[in-house]
């Protein structure tokens, strides 16, 4: 990747053509979590915007919009704005609109119903995102397709102010954001895995994305506060409640002669789906479950973060509870 990567690129040809960026941020300070998340989709004519805030409380704030887009000049709409303001080092997220509040995220399963029939307050969001580490570049395809050929990730440090209502919140945190351009459906990933976690000194992401046959493309880093590392190998033991949703993530994750252990919890839990005609006059379904982590290394440290867990629904249910 070059500096210049971190604007946005030239529209490609696939009628899907996607460029987006997608940042994380917790404070455990004020028990304040989320991410928001921007795309363009200029030959689809739209983008997609998402904010997502694990409330203190328990509950969620949540807003999802599809704006009209048509070029890919820039990362702004429905009221949210990505800027770059030093490549690779310096990123300014900023958004005013408005978002449901829901006292339950599981609500979240119809979410129609949830978002039409809760109350929508005011929330501003402005954040200073400063990189921690150098960005790693990883590509996501698989043998079932093109998800996310041009991708990198980066941990950083997240300070600013939330207003939500009637109340501000300082945020000073840590996070992960990703950036990524190329053709992208939801439905084309059988299912996939992706963790990260970050604190003062210590960071990592790790993926796994599984294809029916059983098979699997796995990568990811480590950041030992001095340098970034590429995973030879990730190992992830899931623990799943009775909505078959994760509750607790296992990791190994081994570079070279080193490895890690890494133990997580979820905090909270949202699940969101993604639907697409199947051109039978259905649709696909696709699960997209976001948990809001604590993880532990051996050493007692903590890190927050998040557990990502995307799969293809069969039968009513999801194809990759193997991982």
């Amino acid at each position: 990747m070059r500096p210049e990567d971190d604007y946005t690129h030239p529209v490609g040809p696939e009628p899907n053509f996607n460029e987006s960026m997608y940042v994380h941020f917790h404070d455990p300070a004020v028990g304040l979590g989320g991410f928001v998340r921007i795309a363009n989709r200029p030959n689809e004519g739209r983008g997609e915007v998402t904010v997502c805030l694990f409330l203190p409380d328990g509950g969620l704030a949540f807003s999802y919009a599809r704006p009209e887009v048509r070029t890919n000049e820039r990362l702004a709409a429905a009221g949210m704005a990505l800027r770059v303001r030093e490549p690779m080092k310096h990123l300014d997220v900023s958004f005013s609109g408005t978002v449901a509040r829901l006292a339950d995220p599981t609500m979240m399963d119809e979410p129609r119903a949830a978002l039409g029939g809760s109350p929508r307050v005011p929330c501003t969001i402005d954040l200073a995102v400063r990189a921690l580490a150098p960005e790693f570049a990883h590509s996501f395809d698989t043998g079932e397709g093109s998800f996310a050929p041009n991708h990198y990730e980066q941990l950083h440090v997240t300070v600013g102010r939330i207003a939500l209502g009637d109340a501000v919140v300082e945020i000073h945190g840590h996070g992960l954001r990703d950036h990524s351009w190329g053709p992208r459906y939801w439905q084309t990933p059988w299912f996939y895995r992706w963790v990260h976690g970050c604190t003062d000194g210590f960071g990592f992401m790790g993926a796994w994305f599984g294809n029916p046959d059983g098979s699997a493309v796995c990568g990811g880093f480590v950041w030992d506060g001095d340098a970034l590392v590429s995973i030879d190998e990730i190992r992830i033991a899931t623990r799943r409640d009775g909505r078959e949703e994760q509750s607790a993530v296992n990791l190994f994750l081994r570079a070279g002669d080193r490895d890690w252990t890494v133990r997580g919890r979820a905090l909270a839990t949202v699940p969101l789906r993604n639907r697409r005609p199947d051109g039978a006059g259905g649709h696909d379904v696709t699960r997209i479950v976001e948990s809001l982590m604590i993880w532990s290394l051996d050493d007692g440290r903590a890190l927050h973060g998040m557990a990502e867990y995307l799969d293809q629904i069969r039968d009513g249910r999801p194809v990759g509870l193997q991982v």
